[in-house]
Parts: C-alpha cells; sequence; structure tokens
C-alpha cells in the first residue's frame, strides 16, 4: 500500500470555473506506478472550490459562473462579512455549496473518469491568487 501526499500550487486565475486536471496530473506523476487507489483533493482555500463536470465545451464552464453568480450576488445589504470585497461573501457561499474537497478513483495508472469528466478549479474571487491543493494518494502498485 503507498501513501502519497504533495502540494500543488495552481497558477492564478480570474472568477470562473477552470479545467485544471492537466495541471493536477503533471504535479502527480506517481499516479502511472497506482494499479488501483484514490486521488483524494483538498483545496486549501474558503473562497474557491473543486468540483468534477464537463470538460469537453466551455460553454458549460461559462454557464456554471452565471448561474452560481445569480445563485449568490455581490453586494447583497444583508451580507455582514463585507472587509474583504464585494466578491467575498459570494465566494464564501459558493465555496460552501460546491465543497473544498473531491475523491476520485485511480484504475491502471490512470484517474477512473468518465469520458466527458474533468476536474475544476471554481474561483469564486474576482482576483484569488495562486490556490493550494492538498493531493493525496492511496493505493497498491
Amino acid at each position: 500500500m503507498t501513501w502519497i501526499q504533495r502540494e500543488i500550487r495552481l497558477q492564478p486565475r480570474v472568477r470562473g470555473f477552470h479545467l485544471i486536471t492537466r495541471e493536477v496530473l503533471v504535479n502527480l506523476p506517481e499516479i502511472a506506478e497506482v494499479e488501483v487507489g484514490l486521488l483524494h483533493l483538498l483545496i486549501q482555500h474558503t473562497s474557491a472550490s473543486l468540483a468534477l463536470n464537463e470538460n469537453a465545451d466551455p460553454s458549460v464552464r461559462m454557464d456554471m459562473e452565471a448561474y452560481f453568480s445569480r445563485l449568490a450576488p455581490e453586494n447583497e445589504p444583508y451580507y455582514t462579512h463585507t472587509y474583504e470585497g464585494s466578491d467575498d461573501m459570494p465566494a464564501h457561499l459558493k465555496a460552501v455549496l460546491l465543497g473544498g474537497s473531491l475523491t476520485l478513483p485511480i484504475t491502471r495508472g490512470r484517474l477512473n473518469l468518465g469520458a466527458w469528466q474533468g476536474i475544476y478549479l471554481c474561483e469564486h474571487r474576482n482576483y484569488g491568487g495562486a490556490r493550494r491543493l492538498i493531493a493525496t494518494i492511496n493505493g497498491e502498485g
């Protein structure tokens, strides 16, 4: 049984839903040595989240951003946590709704995702900066 844990620092991105599958895999070459196992990803931030969704059509990511921006709009009069900017409290709400972690199967040295699935960084701040993931691989070679 193998355990590997590593921090992955993602490049900064603007607000939106960003496909990061390739960036994650480049930072985890050990996945190729795992016959069966799991990859757990945790984002170490409270104003961004992770999701698994459509990897082919970029319009899905644009529609996701439009929907979540309507679901948790900026400048609501009932927000009290406002000192970090008008995008901050909505970012926290979106992060709670979408979640901060993913657990994905590894099969024969590859992530065992559906044909149209990819890992999203859901950046909920206008300029969130570089985000950190903790990646934990558990499996057998």
